[in-house]
């Protein structure tokens, strides 16, 4: 007999089938902009709301099933729909007013340009003599 050690958490962090949260990351190029890129694959443009108020960027939407096959034929299945809903703080020093989305290929991408005066610059000290 095979004996099967439990684990505890093995089920810590999942969320109920009828809910999903796609995968985000966030990144910074250079000094100009910052970039969200979320996988939303099997959406179209119609089933996504961005929208960004008070310096929170939020990202919401809805994963519509396609049964391409009756429900009492499936083996095994993964795949999770439903809506979400995903809200990120932004710093200060993005400019809302210049924000832009694109979604190619199943990934959104947001673009958050940072304001001119908040982008760093260097000052060079004088020294007395």
């Amino acid at each position: 007999m095979t004996i099967v050690r439990w684990d505890p958490f093995r089920d810590f962090g999942f969320t109920a089938p009828s809910t999903w949260m796609p995968p985000v990351d966030i990144f910074q190029t250079g000094d100009h902009e910052l970039v969200l890129k979320a996988e939303l694959p099997d959406m179209t443009r119609d089933d996504i709301d961005i929208t960004v108020e008070n310096f929170v960027l939020t990202i919401k939407g809805e994963k519509k099933a396609v049964s391409e096959v009756k429900d009492d034929q499936y083996h095994h299945i993964e795949r999770r729909y439903g809506t979400f809903s995903r809200s990120f703080s932004l710093p200060q020093t993005v400019d809302s007013n210049r924000v832009s989305a694109e979604y190619k290929n199943g990934v959104l991408t947001v673009r958050l340009p940072l304001r001119e005066e908040a982008k760093p610059r260097s000052i060079k000290v004088d020294v007395a003599a």
